[in-house]
């Protein structure tokens, strides 16, 4: 199968932590990252779309029209925002790189599946950490 990916950055700030354990327990399972002040980062979004490729414009998909979907499905929610606090799609979830990847799959599938097929989805959250959502 042929696959492209479209790639996106959004800045935002998160804390991981449950509300429902105390603080000295979510220091411990989430270290510097539950920081009640909270944390942000530069992330990047990938996500690869595959299918089978058009005769008459060598294309899978128009990636600019990927851009779109990616932006008004997820970039436009999530982008100079608090993870935790001012995106109603992540309402309830700790907002860790592989809850992001696997809500902005959910997010993408249905858009994206109007014209090709939905592969892969990468939240990169620093440099040397990501996540990965693929197709089930």
């Amino acid at each position: 199968m042929l696959t492209i990916t479209r790639r996106a950055t959004f800045a935002a700030a998160h804390r991981l932590y449950r509300s429902d354990w105390n603080d000295a327990r979510n220091e411990a399972v989430f270290g510097r990252c539950a920081n009640p002040g909270g944390h942000g980062h530069n992330y990047v979004l990938e996500v690869t779309v595959g299918g089978d490729l058009d005769p008459e414009t060598g294309m899978i998909a128009d990636l600019k029209w990927v851009k779109e979907v990616m932006d008004r499905h997820v970039i436009d929610h999530v982008d100079h925002r608090n993870l935790n606090a001012d995106v109603e799609i992540l309402h309830g979830v700790i907002p860790t790189a592989e809850n992001l990847a696997r809500v902005f799959w959910h997010r993408l599938v249905g858009p994206i599946s109007e014209q090709a097929r939905l592969v892969r989805v990468r939240v990169q959250e620093t440099e040397n950490n990501s996540a990965t959502y693929e197709e089930p």
